[in-house]
Parts: C-alpha cells; structure tokens; sequence
C-alpha cells in the first residue's frame, strides 16, 4: 500500500517540485498552503509523514508541529529557509522527527522521508514478531511498554513522541551499554552521522525533563563524554546514589 504525504507549503513552486518528486516515487503526496487550516486538514487525511514549512499564512509550522503532536502518531518533517540551529533545535523540541533546510534537494529529502518509513515498517515486524514479555523494560517505577508504545513513571503516564519513545526504547534495551551517536542515528533514524547533527542530543534532553532525570546529575541517561549515552541500570543508579551520600 502506498504512503500518504502531505506538503504544507505556501511556495507553490517549491510545493509543486516536490509533488511531482514524490509521486513519481510511488507516494500519494497531498499539497496544502495555510498554516492556519493545516491541523483540519491533518486530521482530515491521516498522513503517514507530513512535510512542513515553518514559515506559513496564518499560522506557522513550529505552532502547528506543537499542536498536533500531541494526537499525531505519525512522522513530521519540517522544513525551514533558515540556516540558524536554533531552527532546527525547535523543531526537534517540539516533537519534529527530521528536518532539513531550504533550498531543498529532492533526493536528500528523498532519502530522509525513506528513512522515517522504513523505521516505521522495520517497528512493525518487531511488534508482531517479538513476545509480549520481551516488549516490557521495567526500572523501579519507570516501566517502558513497547507493545503499545506507552512509558510510565511511578503512576504517571509519559507522553512522549514517536521519535522520542524509539530513542527510549533503543537505550532501555541496552541498559549498561554505551551507545555511540553513530550506533544511535543508524538505528533511530536510519541515517549516518554527520558530525554535527544535534537532534539526538536535543531528545535526550527532552527525555530527561520528561523522565524527572536531573540534567546535572541524571541517574537514568548518562552521558559518557567522547563516546555517547549510557541507559543505567537501576541497581547502578541505586549504587551511584549510594556513593553520593557516603561522600556527603
């Protein structure tokens, strides 16, 4: 079954350009150009990505990313004429799973809505191929549930986005082991890293003040300088907490 794209563009020459693109591609690419109507037509198609400019009439797309994050399940992209990081950190922020600066290259773009597709096709198989049991992580009173996708604190539930439940999911099951960003972007995002990319580290710091982990001083998601993060495993963290207070 083909996927659903949506643009959300007002350039109409840019929006036209990556239609044609991707529906050449094999994808249904749906095009529309108001900010401030693009959350009802979201809801209207259900779209496996969308593809959004942040600059838009009405409405822009870092308000709209922030709006249907919490409903949307599937992936977003977004797309700005900015070169400032601070852009891209935003988006990230905001629950975005990709993003790319203008001017765009077709076959970039391409390769990156390919990526977020096919991690979505590759959780699939995992779900109905994998055991119930092996599905749940538990840590004292954090309990991460990939079956259905939900995370749990204490008895508060986390909301988290697609992207940043992947990247949970993918540290919690190699609790104790150090996971470089390179081994990180090829298995969350299906891309290699660049060297410069800081969308990873912008998720960890969400799931940090999701996670109620300290910043300063995380017990849950280390990071290990030069070489990448560490999930802790609760009797680590348990430990670390003890040798704090001895030395208080």
């Amino acid at each position: 079954m083909n996927k659903r794209i949506l643009i959300i563009e007002d350039d109409h020459k840019l929006a036209n350009l990556i239609q044609v693109y991707l529906v050449r591609h094999g994808y249904i690419v749906d095009w529309h150009e108001r900010g401030d109507t693009a959350e009802e037509k979201i809801r209207e198609l259900n779209p496996d990505l969308v593809i959004l400019d942040v600059m838009l009439p009405g409405k822009s797309g870092f308000d709209i990313c922030r709006d249907i994050r919490g409903w949307f399940n599937h992936f977003i992209l977004i797309m700005t004429a900015s070169s400032d990081d601070i852009d891209e950190i935003v988006g990230l922020e905001l629950g975005a799973d990709d993003y790319l600066a203008k001017p765009i290259e077709p076959r970039l773009l391409l390769a990156r809505i390919r990526a977020l597709l096919r991690r979505k096709h590759i959780e699939q198989e995992s779900d109905m191929a994998a055991d119930s049991n092996a599905m749940i992580r538990c840590f004292d009173d954090l309990v991460i549930n990939a079956e259905n996708r939900t995370v749990t604190l204490g008895q508060q539930d986390i909301d988290l986005t697609t992207a940043e439940f992947d990247l949970l999911w993918l540290l919690a099951s190699n609790a104790g082991k150090i996971l470089s960003r390179d081994d990180i972007f090829a298995q969350v995002r299906g891309i290699d890293f660049d060297g410069s990319d800081r969308s990873i580290d912008a998720r960890i710091s969400r799931l940090r003040r999701k996670l109620l982990d300290d910043p300063d001083n995380p017990l849950r998601i280390k990071t290990v300088r030069g070489k990448g993060y560490l999930f802790l495993r609760e009797e680590v963290a348990r430990d670390d907490e003890k040798h704090e207070e001895e030395r208080d």
